[in-house]
């Protein structure tokens, strides 16, 4: 085993390889991203890193490190962004920390899952991820509680129930409203997908979804988006969108390799 591993970055489809001068220079440490022959249409964009750096014990003690992990991040999807925008390609995007032992090794793999990433070019070819999500404005409040006199036994019951009332149809609005969203967005994208909420998140998102947009779609997409976030603050809701983005959550990727 060599002191080198492939990290890599995305499956690229075109006609004709993909030029690679002007792509960002990859991740920290690495050589600069290259091409390897999948088929005559697939290429692999792969950078080799040094084992010491990328083992995958070494991996797993440096993920609590954020800002190591961003640096990485970025520098992944930069070069992934910058490869989609190519004239006539498609591009599969690998997850963080695709890597294999040798270049031929990563071949050997693509190569047997050819069927499959052909399958995804015909699915993802011409489209770009959007990402939706909506959030509990922040003037969505039920009632308040009044203040003054302290009132009767009864009175605070009646109140209490008031309250649970309020909540429960505020809450079954926002659920209507991020539901509406997702099936208006839904007929115009080619394929949705609802996202569970970032572990991170102190208060999770009504709706945290991904949709695989066909470019010629997308001033429609972005109507029907603007529609729906004025309905949502309607509704005491917020919706804001990301993108356009590699299609990160409509492929099947190759498991990572070590």
């Amino acid at each position: 085993m060599g002191d080198t591993a492939t990290y890599v970055y995305c499956v690229v489809h075109r006609n004709v390889p993909v030029a690679l001068r002007s792509i960002p220079p990859g991740i920290p440490g690495a050589s600069r991203p290259a091409l390897l022959d999948v088929s005559p249409r697939l290429w692999i964009v792969a950078s080799q890193v040094t084992r010491a750096v990328y083992t995958s014990e070494e991996i797993e003690r440096r993920l609590r490190d954020l800002d190591w992990v961003a640096e990485i991040a970025l520098a992944h999807e930069l070069v992934v962004e910058r490869l989609s925008r190519a004239t006539g390609a498609t591009v599969i995007p690998m997850k963080l920390f695709t890597m294999f032992s040798a270049p031929d090794r990563a071949v050997a793999d693509m190569r047997s899952r050819r069927r499959q990433l052909e399958a995804v070019v015909k699915r993802i070819q011409g489209c770009d991820e959007w990402g939706v999500r909506v959030t509990r404005a922040a003037t969505a409040r039920s009632t308040p509680a009044r203040t003054g006199a302290v009132p009767s036994g009864s009175a605070f019951l009646a109140a209490k129930k008031q309250a649970r009332d309020d909540a429960r149809e505020l809450s079954a609005r926002l659920a209507d409203a991020a539901g509406d969203v997702l099936t208006t967005l839904g007929r115009v994208a080619k394929q949705s997908k609802r996202r569970p909420p970032p572990e991170s998140a102190a208060t999770p998102p009504l709706l945290e979804a991904a949709f695989l947009v066909p470019r010629d779609r997308k001033a429609r997409f972005r109507t029907a988006a603007k529609q729906a976030a004025r309905r949502c603050r309607t509704m005491g809701a917020e919706l804001t969108v990301t993108g356009p983005w590699p299609a990160y959550n409509f492929i099947d990727d190759p498991e990572t390799r070590s």
